[in-house]
């Protein structure tokens, strides 16, 4: 087993990486090395409780948004197991993103993701 990194700046840029992953192979890798077996992932519109669910929310996403790419807005604000991040998703070229949140995740002992909680602050009409 490979040392990862696991202070929350470093899971909030691979979480961020696995939200913009397209190969649906590369993405359920990605989410099986980043998330807890039983994590859950919950926003307004789902509650995605499990890898496989997990990966298959965030390919529903691309689908929704074709050509958009999640990006940081701003530093992670963290504290024991804990933390909070804002995030943009929009084209890439864009100064502005239409789609803007933010989401609070909490890892285990092993530095997985076991609950993220997402929020929406703007979503398109």
């Amino acid at each position: 087993m490979t040392d990862i990194d696991t202070s929350f700046d470093t899971l909030a840029q691979r979480y961020i990486a696995a939200w913009n992953e397209t190969d649906p192979a590369a993405r359920r890798a990605a989410v099986a090395e980043l998330y807890a077996e039983d994590a859950r992932y919950t926003d307004p519109m789902v509650d995605a409780q499990g890898r496989e669910a997990i990966a298959a929310t965030i390919g529903a996403v691309q689908q929704q948004f074709p050509g958009f790419r999640f990006r940081l807005a701003g530093p992670v604000d963290a504290h024991h197991d804990q933390a909070r991040f804002s995030w943009e998703l929009g084209p890439a070229d864009a100064a502005e993103a239409p789609v803007v949140g933010f989401d609070v995740a909490v890892r285990d002992d092993a530095g997985r993701l076991t609950s993220v909680l997402g929020f929406l602050d703007r979503v398109p009409g």
